[in-house]
């Protein structure tokens, strides 16, 4: 345990921040029945708590392993930490008292935390890039986790950068402002009907979907190329790396593509569960792309990459060792 906390000793003591910080909100969930928005009070700090917790411990190995720029890059981790305590006890402060933490600017109390807010995130956003860059400089024991782990922090950026776009105030917001400014749901006011767990609006548009798809993919990009790696050793048609980092490509785009689409279906005001019109035959479509696209770098890895094609047969005599040759056409000839 000791050097898994020595990776990076500020970001790995957000990690065991948030696994407290976990079980103080499961225990909320139990005994405090109170709601906002229609969700239990405990249920957002809960999800960041999970959500935080990932993230550390993630950019707490990379850090570790870096091998240029990490001393850039570790100071660029312990700011980062200091971002996401504050923003989680600001969170958690709210959730407490029984208030909204996003959006909110009803009171002088309520608009000072919601700026601390906005600034340690911009500032988590601006180091976050910092590591993604120093990033590139990773070298991991085989191409197709290196480069799950860099694209991974690209779209893990991008996802990063889209809670911006739930900032902003809504058309309804300004026709009637109640001290909310800006919403996660596009359609409807924030609340409604929502997934299990997750919370995800399941009647309109809901901008946390992106943003939770686009983070993680700095976590789930490198996952998929490790369990390639595993599958490798066991399925021969895997066993080569470059075939392997093909499907990370190939999974590389199907995932980029799929925030897109993601984010522009959240735009339009459609739930990810009633997927209508032009988002269900692009979804349709990009699935069966990465499908076909698997499938034919898997069939054209089962013959050894490199290795030239057979030669044609020319026939029944085709691959025979040639006859002896006539000895006035293979030797010199002597003088008598």
């Amino acid at each position: 345990m000791k050097s898994v906390y020595a990776w990076h000793r500020p970001l790995m003591t957000v990690a065991a921040l948030m696994l407290v910080s976990t079980v103080v909100c499961v225990i909320g969930l139990l005994v405090d029945p109170r709601q906002i928005t229609g969700l239990d009070v405990w249920a957002k700090p809960l999800k960041f708590s999970l959500s935080i917790l990932v993230y550390s411990v993630t950019w707490a190995w990379l850090i570790a392993h870096l091998p240029r720029f990490r001393r850039v890059a570790h100071v660029a981790g312990t700011i980062i930490a200091v971002a996401l305590i504050v923003e989680q006890a600001l969170i958690l402060g709210a959730a407490a008292a029984g208030t909204t933490s996003h959006f909110n600017v009803s009171t002088p109390l309520a608009q000072g935390i919601w700026a601390a807010m906005a600034i340690s995130i911009t500032v988590l956003y601006v180091c976050t890039l910092l590591t993604t860059i120093a990033v590139f400089f990773l070298r991991l024991p085989t191409p197709s986790t290196t480069f799950a782990v860099r694209a991974g922090g690209v779209i893990a950026l991008v996802g990063m950068g889209l809670a911006y776009l739930m900032t902003g105030p809504t058309p309804q917001q300004l026709h009637d402002f109640r001290g909310i400014a800006g919403a996660h749901t596009v359609g409807l006011p924030d609340g409604g009907p929502g997934l299990p767990v997750l919370g995800w609006s399941t009647v309109a548009g809901d901008l946390r979907i992106p943003h939770f798809v686009g983070m993680h993919a700095l976590q789930l990009l490198p996952l998929f190329a490790i369990l390639l790696g595993w599958m490798g050793s066991r399925w021969r048609p895997l066993a080569d790396d470059r075939v392997r980092l093909r499907l990370v490509v190939v999974a590389t785009a199907a995932y980029a593509g799929a925030l897109a689409l993601l984010t522009f279906q959240a735009l339009a005001g459609q739930s990810i569960v009633r997927p209508a019109g032009v988002f269900l035959w692009a979804g349709w479509a990009l699935t069966l792309a990465a499908i076909v696209s698997a499938v034919i770098v898997v069939g054209m890895g089962r013959r050894p990459l490199g290795a030239p094609p057979a030669p044609a047969s020319a026939g029944p005599g085709h691959g025979r060792r040639p006859t002896t040759v006539a000895r006035s056409e293979s030797l010199p000839r002597t003088r008598s």
